[in-house]
């Protein structure tokens, strides 16, 4: 045998990576909003979101559905948007992506894209409504360049990842 080989089979994989590297990736997504952007209208993504959804598309039993109130909550501290908003519309788009996989047999990246950028703009007019409940409301067309640049980022976080996925596996 080789020097410094490792066998791979019979090698359990440390189950605080699985678990810590997706939670970790999302939070990191909700912490970006953190980043001193400066712009006139709403144009930077819920990049947790769209790692949350980026995990979910491409590990299909990685959480239950029930995830989404947490890691909402995490978000909505961090955004501003009043408290429990974010938690509850990422875990409804949760059980929405659940029946999806229960209606479908199998779905390829261009449906993945669709239906992801479909819960994006939902999301993101869900969350409109919830500010404008709370005295924040604006003009819902405002959203339209971010809900472009949240479906043209989505691609990019699957890939994103799926190289964490790997990673992941391989430590």
């Amino acid at each position: 045998m080789a020097r410094g080989y490792r066998p791979r089979l019979e090698r359990e994989p440390v189950s605080a990576l699985m678990l810590g590297v997706p939670l970790i990736s999302v939070m990191l997504g909700s912490v970006m909003t953190l980043l001193p952007f400066i712009a006139t209208a709403p144009i930077l993504p819920p990049l947790g979101l769209i790692m949350l959804l980026a995990w979910r598309f491409l590990v299909r039993d990685l959480w239950p559905a029930w995830i989404g109130l947490p890691l909402g909550l995490f978000d909505d501290l961090l955004s501003g948007q009043p408290l429990g908003s974010a938690a509850f519309i990422w875990t409804i788009l949760l059980l929405i992506i659940e029946v999806f996989d229960r209606r479908m047999m199998w779905r390829d990246f261009t449906q993945d894209w669709i239906i992801g950028g479909t819960l994006i703009a939902t999301a993101l007019f869900l969350g409109l409504g919830f500010a404008s409940l709370d005295g924040g409301g604006a003009n819902p067309l405002l959203l339209v360049p971010q809900i472009v640049i949240s479906g043209l980022c989505l691609p990019l976080a699957l890939r994103i990842c799926a190289v964490l996925d790997r990673l992941r596996w391989r430590l």
